[in-house]
């Protein structure tokens, strides 16, 4: 179930954050400092501990556990993608796309929030090998999936009372590890591949 859940979590996450800091960067003034003030609010708190609060208050499911990490992971995808439409809302497109009668929605949508989406696709690569660590730790410490749900966070735990068979906690950790190694390996590679900057050399 971690990988799973981990991709709804990213999918859903990067979907909101990015249409929340996109939006929020567009409008600006009032509406960007209110919403700013929202994404510090939850970064303030680590995400794990903020999770484990949440689901611990929700009680031990994998739903629960989703909807904890769905709570704290979208702020950085929010902060990303306000970055990016800063910066191409002041590009000359912008602008030109008014000047032809466009609506502001249209030109967030059409023009400004497509070529602000690299970076968020590079996080959301890096961020699933997060996600699937968080999600074991969770099961781990008995807030997200209860067996026999086949979970490697909880059959990690279950192997701790089963030194003798260490097998048990042994190859759902190293899968863990796997998993959140390769991710990160196709993050770099996507970063590399969309950074115009090593393009050009």
């Amino acid at each position: 179930m971690s990988l799973p859940v981990a991709a709804v979590v990213v999918v859903l996450a990067s979907l909101f954050g990015t249409l929340y800091g996109a939006l929020s960067g567009f409008l600006g003034k009032w509406a960007d400092e209110i919403g700013m003030r929202i994404v510090d609010m939850v970064l303030s708190f680590p995400a794990l501990i903020l999770a484990m609060a949440i689901a611990a208050a929700l009680g031990p499911s994998i739903r629960n556990s989703m909807l904890a990490m769905l709570m704290v992971w979208w702020p950085p995808y929010a902060r990303v993608a306000r970055g990016e439409v800063i910066a191409l809302k002041e590009r000359d497109f912008v602008p030109a796309a008014r000047s032809l009668g466009m609506s502001s929605r249209r030109i967030l949508l059409r023009h400004v929030l497509p070529n602000a989406l690299a970076p968020s696709l590079v996080l959301v690569a890096m961020d699933f090998g997060n996600a699937i660590i968080i999600t074991a730790a969770l099961s781990f410490l008995g807030l997200g999936a209860v067996p026999p749900t086949p979970e490697w966070g909880a059959m990690v735990s279950e192997g701790r009372e089963l030194i003798q068979q260490w097998w048990i906690s042994t190859f759902p950790g190293l899968a863990i590890l796997t998993v959140a190694i390769a991710c990160n390996f196709i993050g770099d590679g996507l970063r590399d591949a969309m950074d115009p900057r090593i393009n050009l050399r």
